[in-house]
């Protein structure tokens, strides 16, 4: 139902959704970025001409959905401590593309 591929070391998550599903959110590209900076610059190139959604999501021209993601917000979400993951995760539903600095407080914060 799910498998995990490399195209030139980027990992792409695909899962199987069923003959129900057509070309819609259903089917998405997940990229996990090292950096802000790659946040950005695929938020915004990918992005273009298509349209800006909620939670790192976006649809690019062709009507093909993308998660954007920051390898930070795994990171985060994974503390043992619940309050903080909880605090992040609430920071993460308020944004569009996801903003790094803006997880880190919301990690720190106390």
């Amino acid at each position: 139902m799910s498998m995990t591929f490399q195209i030139e070391g980027q990992v792409f998550y695909a899962l199987n959704g069923g003959p129900a599903f057509t070309f819609t959110p259903a089917i998405s590209l997940f990229v996990n970025c090292e950096s802000q900076q790659e946040v950005d610059e695929l938020w915004e190139k990918l992005s273009a001409g298509g349209k800006k959604d909620r939670c790192g999501w976006l649809k690019d021209k062709y009507g093909l959905s993308w998660q954007i993601i920051s390898t930070v917000l795994g990171k985060l979400l994974q503390d043992k401590d619940p309050e903080k993951s909880k605090r992040v995760m609430q920071a993460m539903l308020q944004m569009d593309k996801i903003e790094s600095n803006a997880l880190q407080q919301a990690y720190e914060q106390k």
